[in-house]
């Protein structure tokens, strides 16, 4: 690790976080201008048909799944920042590519075959990249200023979130989606020439790769990951949270704004936020207590455990979503307000991104701290398809909800499911070790 590293007091002083950091701030603007483009492109030219969003969701979910195991195998074996810029340019000219093939196919099943196979094929790099990314940090900052890196990090995806989101409602509004989805090719090609330039002590493994040596390694990570407990059981709790909380963002929101409230005769603030721009407020709340949330964690110093503090922050969002579920039966499903409707979800959106940056800034910094670094990214990967593994089901399935029964019943499911696993995981004795 770099001199600089361990004498730096503010992790930004850190030459290669900051190229790491520029590189990410480009690279997930473009990501969210490209994830709120799709999901209500695909509505629109599909007459709003809520299970293929949800089909389009859980292919790209299926797709980083299967590749993030070879992730996690090559980001412990090769260079992490070489397999980051080389990702970004793989994705940014597959959205390039999409883009020139929309403009030379109009047809409507033509673009969705299109969008479906840029989602899939670029979720499939994500794969690779994100293990990755996720273990470079205990590789260019020193281990006291690992929650202070994770933290502002945070602070960077919340500023995203409050600008990029309204950036993207507004562009999506006033640009052609083919001029939109070129904007998001240029931001991660100019992502890659960032990480490009980022330098560490990397020693190459004297082994070549081979398929039997990379099947070894998976094992070998999942063996690992065994010995530590606590983790699993965290793991396992996260992904009935993941299955139960991805379908109200992921499939209920966008169909609430392309149904409900397109179709209202009238709603809050009508005459200047357009129904996406409302979508648009929901994530900019979230964004905003976000950056509340990490700014207090970069300034507080790490915590041996965090385990149980997790678990009472995951019972209050349950109770969030159970006063969201509530409050659509009563206001929108009974017609009572829809406009009330919209300043409980945005009331809700501030407490839910507060609390999640208690949840992941803490345990994303624990993980970074007891895990091997030479083993990181092989256990970012099982973590990563730990938490993710179900959100292709539950995206699907949501949207099959959606169609068939409707909204109420799909935020009854989700709030009640969410509920009973934040209380297990409460009375969990393993996560409470963590």
């Amino acid at each position: 690790m770099d001199n600089d590293v361990q004498k730096s007091k503010n992790v930004f002083l850190n030459k290669n976080f900051r190229l790491v950091f520029l590189g990410a701030l480009v690279s997930e603007l473009g990501a969210i201008l490209y994830s709120f483009a799709v999901s209500f492109y695909i509505l629109e030219i599909s007459d709003n048909n809520a299970f293929l969003q949800g089909l389009y969701l859980a292919l790209c979910g299926v797709a980083l799944l299967v590749l993030t195991p070879l992730g996690g195998v090559l980001g412990d074996r090769f260079n992490k920042a070489k397999i980051m810029f080389i990702c970004d340019y793989i994705k940014g000219s597959l959205i390039i590519l999409a883009t020139i093939m929309l403009l030379l196919f109009k047809d409507q099943s033509a673009q969705i075959v299109i969008l479906f196979a840029t989602g899939i094929l670029g979720n499939a790099v994500s794969g690779i990249f994100t293990p990755a990314s996720g273990a470079i940090f205990p590789q260019i900052v020193h281990e006291d200023k690992l929650q202070q890196a994770n933290a502002f990090f945070s602070i960077k995806s919340s500023l995203e979130g409050i600008l990029g989101i309204i950036l993207a409602g507004i562009l999506y509004a006033a640009l052609p989606i083919t001029t939109l989805f070129f904007v998001v090719g240029a931001c991660y090609i100019a992502s890659g020439v960032s990480e490009m330039f980022i330098r560490y002590n990397f020693v190459p493994s004297e082994e070549h790769l081979t398929l039997k040596l990379a099947v070894m390694d998976m094992r070998d990570g999942l063996v690992y990951l065994k010995s530590k407990k606590p983790i699993l059981a965290l793991l396992l709790a996260i992904l009935f949270i993941n299955f139960f909380f991805e379908p109200i963002t992921g499939n209920f929101i966008p169909f609430f704004i392309k149904t409900d409230l397109t179709n209202a005769p009238s709603y809050l603030f009508d005459a200047v936020l357009t129904p996406e721009l409302w979508s648009s407020m929901f994530s900019v709340c979230i964004g905003i207590s976000s950056l509340v949330g990490a700014v207090i964690l970069s300034a507080r110093s790490q915590k041996e455990k965090c385990g149980h503090a997790t678990s009472v922050k995951i019972c209050i969002m349950a109770v969030i979503l159970a006063v969201l579920t509530l409050s659509y039966w009563l206001l929108v499903e009974r017609g009572a307000s829809i406009s009330a409707f919209l300043i409980v979800v945005c009331g809700g959106c501030l407490l839910l991104g507060f609390v999640i940056m208690f949840i992941n800034i803490p345990v994303s910094t624990t993980i970074m701290k007891i895990v091997d670094k030479d083993k990181l990214s092989k256990v970012n990967s099982i973590t990563s398809i730990g938490s993710q593994g179900m959100i292709p089901i539950a995206s699907v399935l949501a949207g099959a909800v959606l169609d068939s029964f409707g909204s109420t019943i799909l935020l009854i499911v989700c709030s009640v499911g969410f509920a009973i696993t934040a209380i297990i995981m409460f009375f969990s004795k393993s996560v409470k070790e963590i």
